[in-house]
């Protein structure tokens, strides 16, 4: 399963990104440092995108929206939890969690200068779980294949476009409200 991590740091890229994601997908919604009113208008849009395109929205540190909540629990919906070792782990199967975001697998612009945990030791957190675990952290499609054990990958940077190519949303309108 891909999800996408998102952030402030996507801008308009993250209409693209949505559109780019296939049915089934997953978007954990962040944008932590997005004003209150600002950042719940902006979840609406994208609860509303995810619906139509039949994507996973869970939230992280806000409403509760869409399908379920990242790193709380959430009653009748999907528990997805943030493990970057394994006492996080289990803190989340604990929890109830139905899914782990291991990370930092590789070297990643959302945690600058974080140690990362490379693949061998990411491949061990939350084993004897028996939950789902999706890779985190400097993730690509190209990463993900070389990882084993993972059931999916996610990423906000592998959304942006390469610093050698043109924005996306230079030559796109965004999502009309």
């Amino acid at each position: 399963m891909t999800w996408l991590m998102t952030d402030e740091r996507l801008g308009n890229a993250l209409w693209r990104a949505l559109g780019a994601l296939p049915p089934g997908s997953g978007v954990v919604f962040r944008h932590y440092a997005t004003p209150r009113r600002a950042r719940h208008a902006l979840l609406r849009r994208v609860w509303r995108l995810t619906r139509a395109r039949r994507l996973v929205l869970v939230v992280a540190r806000g409403p509760a929206i869409g399908e379920g909540r990242h790193g709380a629990t959430c009653p009748g919906g999907l528990t997805t939890w943030p493990a970057h070792d394994e006492r996080e782990a289990i803190a989340g199967w604990r929890a109830g969690a139905n899914m782990l975001f291991v990370s930092p697998i590789h070297a990643t612009r959302s945690h600058p200068g974080e140690r990362t945990l490379g693949a061998g030791k990411a491949a061990r957190i939350g084993t004897g779980l028996n939950l789902p675990r999706i890779a985190l952290g400097g993730m690509t499609a190209r990463r993900f294949r070389r990882l084993r054990g993972f059931h999916g990958w996610a990423a906000i940077d592998a959304w942006l476009p390469r610093p050698d190519q043109k924005r996306p949303d230079q030559n796109r309108k965004a999502v009309p409200r």
